[in-house]
């Protein structure tokens, strides 16, 4: 079912979020004050507007009250960015995802009303660390406390074994969520005990950062 989104500032993060949006199905509405920013963004959104976000006359025009979310994307310029964080939540948002540039600004941005704060360079820096650090883990989803979902490339030791044979939940305490089907290309939601790992299948996985690594040290008996 297609949602609502605003998106106000169309720097590269604004920008990439409104269209991967748009591209989902969902109705976007995006805005910034350069004009050449609203030109390129317009056949990736539903309505492209040339205003400035900081005007809380502009912003009510937006209906703003009626979306599923709005997102402001004001750059590194702290005062801009709460000012339009407050005005967005007096105008009745009902969930506003801020952008911050450091740690102090997201505290600021959450008493004014923030629901979710974002930090694309430190949340970037912190996946791909743990990229590196386990390789096999080719995306992860933080959830409440240590727990993530995680997609999960099968080590060679996963190949050719049913997922009752690898234990993941008894000895390693790892869920097995769903199956990613690359030849063919399929998803399978909660696979049965019986199901037979392949060298292209993809696990999706929920268990804590720990558990998880370490199923990497499975090894054949």
């Amino acid at each position: 079912m297609a949602k609502k989104f605003t998106v106000l500032g169309l720097g590269s993060f604004g920008f990439n979020v409104a269209r991967a949006l748009f591209e989902e199905g969902h109705d976007v509405i995006a805005l910034d004050r350069n004009d050449d920013l609203v030109l390129k963004i317009q056949p990736f959104c539903s309505q492209a507007i040339i205003g400035n976000a900081a005007e809380k006359e502009m912003l009510a025009t937006l209906g703003l009250d009626e979306m599923d979310a709005v997102v402001v994307s004001m750059g590194d310029n702290v005062s801009p960015s709460t000012l339009v964080t407050l005005y967005v939540k007096e105008l009745g948002a009902k969930k506003v995802v801020v952008k911050a540039s450091n740690a102090d600004h997201g505290k600021i941005l959450r008493k004014v009303g923030a629901t979710q704060v974002i930090f694309p360079e430190m949340d970037m820096a912190v996946k791909v660390a743990r990229n590196l650090s386990t390789p096999a883990v080719l995306d992860y989803f933080p959830m409440t406390g240590d727990y993530i979902i995680a997609e999960v490339a099968p080590v060679q030791e996963f190949v050719g074994k049913t997922l009752a044979e690898l234990k993941l939940r008894s000895q390693y305490n790892v869920n097995v969520i769903g199956i990613k089907e690359f030849i063919p290309e399929n998803f399978i939601l909660v696979p049965a005990a019986d199901f037979t790992i392949k060298d292209s299948d993809v696990l999706l996985v929920i268990g804590t950062r720990d558990d998880i690594k370490r199923i990497k040290q499975l090894k054949k008996e």
